[in-house]
């Protein structure tokens, strides 16, 4: 069967016995991969990814509790342009929170599926290790199927769950842009005899914080996902790896499956549709992206280059730091963006309200919605739609999309009449 005229409905991902359909739904922060989408993904057989990333402010909208407001009304003597060591988190809220937004999605499960959290390295929330030990054993134990380890090399997360009693039930993985990282996270968790479940290939066209330098157009995902697969081939490992990044359609999910990889992970076209958590309005900003409004650029203080919409507010913002309510990235009392806003105010103590250029408050403004990251292919998403009479974009079910990534042949994408989505609304 060539290429073009295959399906990813003629390819199963096997994860230790279960048998899924190989599509993987990414987990983008802050809550853009919703509950409903997560569960729409598992209810079609395949995975679907909720996000960890500032999930006690997340689950204070979702549930009308007050973590965020308390956290800023007590670190207040704090506020200010200085270093926040004693800003910390109480690991006991991480856990609290996190077990209450696990139990809520896992309780709604449907399907042969599976729902997993992305976990955050980066987000140190000023005491690296013990957050993130709290946030992973919370989320195995209000019975999430999976995690996928992202944003960092991970090299002790195994160890601090090696107590937890789902650590060798649920199924664990990371997320990687080189052989290279993929070696380094095994040799240094090889004491826990615990093997990561899955490996997901990460490649350069990937949307928000990519794996690489900012000379990310150097690689490409199929050559990596040919690295990684003859690196496990010679350390005769049989790990399923999922290869993801710029998988714009079917038959691009296809190439890479009939390559070796298990499975394929997306989010740019699920960014738009229903279930998706951005606003309305930002969903229409992506429909009408055009090619050259996609930049990389380093203003994350994650030191991460990142992917994003060129008209994302966020860029350039004069948003003070707001670590007292916020402060997910504090690393020892301090976060590039607090170092840049602090130099900037004393260069020139005259301006009120300063641009930062070069960097960017990401709690803040991903909170908000105001840091439009993206794909590489988010201005084809037009391609998948079709304008209504009032101007606006159709955004499509999850299911549709689903469905066109299993069944989609010879490069072609969905893109429904007037009618269609007229009777879909």
């Amino acid at each position: 069967m060539s290429t073009l005229s295959a399906t990813m409905d003629d390819f199963r991902l096997n994860l230790g016995g279960t048998e899924l359909k190989p599509l993987v739904i990414g987990g983008m922060g802050v809550n853009i991969s919703t509950k409903a989408l997560a569960l729409e993904a598992a209810r079609l057989g395949g995975i679907g990814h909720v996000s960890d990333a500032m999930l006690p402010d997340v689950t204070d909208r979702l549930f009308s509790t007050h973590f965020t407001a308390l956290k800023a009304k007590f670190f207040r003597h704090l506020a200010g342009l200085g270093f926040k060591l004693g800003m910390n988190f109480d690991t006991i809220d991480i856990a609290r929170h996190t077990r209450r937004y696990v139990e809520d999605v896992m309780s709604a499960k449907t399907g042969p599926g599976l729902v997993f959290i992305n976990v955050m390295e980066k987000l140190t929330m000023n005491d690296p290790l013990k957050t993130l030990k709290a946030r992973l054993n919370a989320a195995l134990d209000a019975g999430i199927d999976g995690i996928s380890l992202s944003a960092g090399l991970h090299t002790s997360s195994f160890a601090m769950m090696e107590e937890n009693p789902r650590f060798r039930d649920a199924k664990l993985g990371i997320v990687v842009s080189s052989a290279r990282a993929l070696n380094i996270f095994l040799r240094r968790t090889a004491k826990t005899n615990r093997l990561p479940d899955f490996v997901v290939v990460e490649g350069p066209l990937a949307g928000g914080h990519l794996g690489f330098g900012m000379n990310w157009s150097e690689f490409s995902l199929p050559s990596i996902v040919d690295e990684v697969l003859a690196f496990l081939k010679s350390a005769n490992l049989s790990i399923p790896v999922i290869a993801g990044g710029g998988v714009f359609s079917g038959t691009d999910g296809v190439r890479l499956l009939e390559r070796g990889a298990a499975g394929v992970q997306v989010a740019t076209r699920f960014t738009v549709s229903k279930e998706s958590g951005l606003p309305d309005p930002v969903k229409q900003a992506y429909f009408n992206a055009e090619a050259e409004d996609v930049v990389v650029n380093g203003i994350s203080p994650t030191g991460y280059p990142m992917r994003m919409l060129r008209q994302s507010p966020a860029i350039c913002s004069n948003a003070k730091p707001q670590c007292e309510a916020y402060g997910y990235l504090l690393d020892k009392g301090d976060c590039q963006y607090l170092r840049a806003y602090r130099e900037q105010v004393a260069a020139d103590p005259s301006v009120k309200a300063p641009c930062i250029a070069e960097k960017t408050c990401l709690c803040h403004q991903m909170r908000n919605f105001k840091l439009w990251t993206c794909g590489a292919a988010t201005h084809r998403l037009k391609e998948t739609s079709v304008k209504l009479p009032d101007g606006t974009w159709w955004t499509p079910p999850a299911e549709a999309i689903f469905n066109d990534y299993m069944t989609g042949r010879n490069d072609e994408v969905m893109h429904p009449t007037l009618e269609d989505a007229m009777a879909s609304k």
